[in-house]
């Protein structure tokens, strides 16, 4: 069942100080007891950005998965035109709009998070913070720190997003695509976001954490992730040759074996 065909719809709760609309889909098995994925897209994602990809992992792991849309996003409630992010804007996406989202959808079991870019770093964020009830976390190419080498790269997607089609393209998976593009570009290029850093959150997520990176994502080097393993040095790390800062899209099957592989062995142990 793909992200296109799935049980789709439309959550509205107050979190944040707002009310807001939020856009998700339910994919992957409905056995009772099966394991819950929430799916955090990147800085420009949605869920239709995903494409099949949570489907695919769901089905080869035996997971349920719940993708949505942040504000923002997608076909959730965008952003104010005039409305400048703060630096605490992925604080607020991980302890206010998530618990507020996953309680209105009752779901109460323990659950595992997949992250990608900003979703990785509302990931750890989120597992920091409420640890008892995240039984595990997959973060790809997260951002625990800011670098000048990333920030390039954010320059130059402004520049192909005013001078070239990547305005167009993204029109395809956003309601209100100014509001997705510039509420993450104009906080990422803040004269204070290099001071922007998460890790000293780290040390108090419990639960294992799979972290994978590529060696040719133009928006973050190894110390990333690294970062996340002198932290928590049960990390399980997966580093990926040839490939840049979308593993799932670059190297999904990559992906999804070592997910497979992490989720097979903590849920074993959990169950001892």
């Amino acid at each position: 069942m793909s992200a296109s065909t799935a049980n789709r719809g439309f959550v509205e709760l107050r979190a944040a100080d707002r009310d807001l609309r939020l856009e998700f889909a339910w994919v992957g098995s409905e056995a009772p007891g099966a394991p819950l994925l929430v799916f955090l897209h990147e800085g420009l994602g949605s869920v239709a950005m995903w494409k099949d990809f949570p489907a695919q992992l769901c089905a080869v792991v035996g997971a349920r998965g719940l993708v949505y849309s942040r504000p923002g996003y997608g076909y959730s409630t965008p952003r104010p035109h005039d409305e400048r992010w703060g630096l605490d804007f992925m604080h607020l996406q991980a302890q206010q709009v998530l618990p507020a989202l996953l309680d209105a959808l009752g779901v109460r079991q323990p659950y595992w998070l997949f992250g990608h870019s900003d979703g990785g770093s509302i990931a750890l964020i989120h597992a920091a913070t409420f640890a008892p009830r995240v039984a595990g976390t997959v973060v790809m190419a997260p951002h625990i720190l800011v670098e000048e080498f990333g920030l390039r790269s954010i320059r130059e997607a402004r520049r192909a997003y005013v001078e070239g089609d990547l305005r167009a393209r993204l029109a395809k998976y956003h309601a209100d695509v100014d509001s997705a593009f510039w509420g993450w570009n104009r906080i990422w290029l803040d004269d204070g976001f290099p001071r922007w850093s998460i890790e000293a959150l780290l040390p108090g997520i419990t639960g294992p954490v799979l972290a994978i990176q590529g060696h040719d994502d133009p928006y973050g080097t190894m110390a990333q992730i690294d970062g996340i393993a002198r932290a928590l040095p049960r990390t399980e790390l997966l580093k990926l040759p040839g490939c840049g800062h979308s593993p799932h899209r670059d190297q999904p099957a990559a992906v999804i074996a070592g997910t497979r592989a992490f989720l097979q062995q903590h849920l074993t142990e959990t169950t001892r």
